[in-house]
């Protein structure tokens, strides 16, 4: 994102590079399916974690993907679509069984 500041004092005009990204890419990033895809039959909703909170998005993804799944977004399709495949954090300790 490009941005103009003036100098007050002489109104001299200086560009910047900002590091405000308004439009971050949301390739990278996880979320979970709120409703589930269809594979090739159409799209379902994904909340993502995006920009240090969540948005929603259109996701596709090859097969069809249950609501609930946690997904990783791995294409972008244009404004607010996305491409998914399913996501197990690998960092997410595993849940043991319980003592009988």
């Amino acid at each position: 994102m490009r941005w103009r500041r003036e100098d007050a004092a002489s109104g001299d005009g200086e560009e910047d590079e900002s590091s405000m990204t308004s439009d971050a890419s949301p390739i990278g990033c996880v979320g979970v399916l709120l409703i589930g895809t269809r594979g090739e039959a159409g799209p379902g909703e994904a909340l993502v974690k995006i920009r240090g909170g969540s948005e929603t998005y259109l996701a596709y993804s090859e097969t069809a993907l249950p609501k609930g799944t946690h997904v990783l977004v791995i294409e972008s399709r244009g404004a607010r679509t996305v491409e998914v495949t399913e996501w197990t954090d690998p960092f997410k300790p595993a849940t043991l069984p319980e003592d009988n």
